[in-house]
This record gives C-alpha cells, sequence and structure tokens, in this order.
C-alpha cells in the first residue's frame, strides 16, 4: 500500500470508528457535499456543520439516495434538511414528534410544518405520535435521533422508553438502522442526570437498545471529547457545542 492510500486509510477509519458502514457499500462524504451545500438551509444551521460532521455520520449510517428515514425529534431541522437532498425525489424523510415533545417545542414544530409546506422539500412528512408511541404510515430504512434520546424521560417512565425503542424496532425494514447521537454523563450514572445535565451513560442506552431487540453494529468516535469533564449541563457556556458525545449505530436483525 502506497503513503497516501495509508494516509487515506487511517483518516477514513478515525471518521468512522468501529464497524464503518463504508464496508457494506454506503456512499462517502462527498457524495453528500450537495446536499449539505443546499441553499435552502438556514445560516445558523450551516455554521455548525463543523462541528457536527453531516457527511460523515451519515455514511457511518450507511444512508443511501433512496431511503426512507425517520428524523426522530428533529429539533428545527437541521439534519431533516440534508436528509431531504440525501436521499432524493424517490427516498422520504418522516420528521417525527412523541406528542409531549410537540407540545413543549412549538418554534421546533413551527420550523418543520414550514420545511413541509415550504415546497422545496416535497419528500418530508411532520409526524406527531400520541403517548409514548412511535409509528410512520411505511417501514423506513433508517431512524437517525441527534442529541434527543435523554429527552424521552421527560415524558416517558424508563419501562416506556424501552416500549417506545421496540416501537422503532418493528418501524425499520429487516436490517435497518436506528443512528444514535447524544450527550455522554459520567460512566455509571445512566439514567440519573438527563433531566439535569441532559446527558445519559452511554451504557444505559446499549442496554436500552438489547432490550428493545437491536445489535450493537459500530459506534464511532467522531463526536467525542476527553476533555469534557461530563459535571456540566450541555447548556453551560463552558462545554456548549463541544459536550463528548457518543455515536451508535444500532441494527435490526434480519
Amino acid at each position: 500500500m502506497t503513503p497516501f492510500r495509508i494516509v487515506v486509510a487511517a483518516a477514513l477509519a478515525l471518521a468512522l470508528g468501529s464497524g464503518s458502514a463504508l464496508a457494506a457499500g454506503a456512499t462517502s462524504p462527498g457524495n453528500f457535499a450537495k446536499a449539505i451545500a443546499d441553499k435552502g438551509r438556514p445560516a445558523e444551521e450551516t455554521a455548525r456543520d463543523a462541528a457536527r460532521h453531516p457527511g460523515e455520520l451519515m455514511v457511518f449510517a450507511g444512508l443511501k439516495p433512496g431511503w426512507a428515514v425517520a428524523d426522530l425529534m428533529p429539533g428545527a431541522g437541521y439534519f431533516t434538511r440534508i436528509f431531504s437532498k440525501a436521499v432524493g425525489p424517490k427516498g422520504h424523510v418522516y420528521a417525527v414528534f412523541p406528542q409531549f415533545m410537540a407540545d413543549f417545542e412549538k418554534a421546533e414544530v413551527e420550523s418543520i410544518q414550514g420545511i413541509v409546506t415550504g415546497g422545496a422539500y416535497p419528500n418530508v412528512t411532520m409526524v406527531t405520535n400520541p403517548g409514548g408511541t412511535f409509528s410512520v404510515d411505511a417501514p423506513v430504512d433508517l431512524v437517525w435521533t441527534s442529541l434527543n434520546y435523554h429527552d424521552l424521560q421527560f415524558g416517558l417512565s424508563h419501562d416506556q422508553i424501552v416500549a417506545f425503542d421496540k416501537d422503532i424496532y418493528a418501524a425499520l425494514k429487516p436490517g435497518g438502522i436506528f443512528l444514535m447521537i447524544d450527550h455522554a454523563a459520567a460512566p455509571g450514572t445512566g439514567w440519573s442526570v438527563a433531566g439535569t445535565l441532559h446527558r445519559i451513560d452511554p451504557e444505559a442506552i446499549k442496554a436500552d437498545m438489547a432490550e428493545a431487540g437491536f445489535v450493537l453494529d459500530g459506534q464511532s468516535d467522531i463526536l467525542r471529547n476527553p476533555d469534557d469533564p461530563h459535571t456540566a449541563v450541555v447548556f453551560d457556556p463552558s462545554i456548549r457545542g463541544r459536550t463528548d458525545q457518543v455515536v451508535f449505530r444500532f441494527k435490526k436483525a434480519k
């Protein structure tokens, strides 16, 4: 292997972490450049791209054109717009809110409604699920949630959260992916600081997913920050935008 190829291989391994999606025939970050460069994206969102690494994360998820994607708890639509262009006209994006979160995040719901009705993203549908349920109108290839899994505890008991995860499992196609990004809490804290620091112990995520039937298919260190002491609320200016974040790829068994 030439020195150039060694450098490229090392860079890809660092970006994608263990369980590289490239081996499964995923595209490369460059294939998502047009979606990320979409002029319809707000400036405040594009300004966050360097920190959020959307292209590398979509490669890690194995996202492909034509896929059906559920953007779970999508916020104002940072990933929703990107997914819309990335999956293209043959794909579809569901922006999914649990009802209790939609009731609380009115500005975010309004933003998603604007995406749906604005005309630039015709393959996006907004879905609001009642209670602690998750469903969309057709099986999906990918469910994606970014920095929000810990928020489920504001409306659901832990038993309800696991039932919610099982709904997600049922909504995926065989071999489908649940991609989860969240703020890391200190080891051993479980869900205990989710309501105060807005963080979750990565091992608690793994335990929930295993209980729901998922297999851990890979994890990436691209959003890790070893300098985060895990003691501050994620909105604290000392750490906001630079928290230690875990990226897990869970898979539905075929």
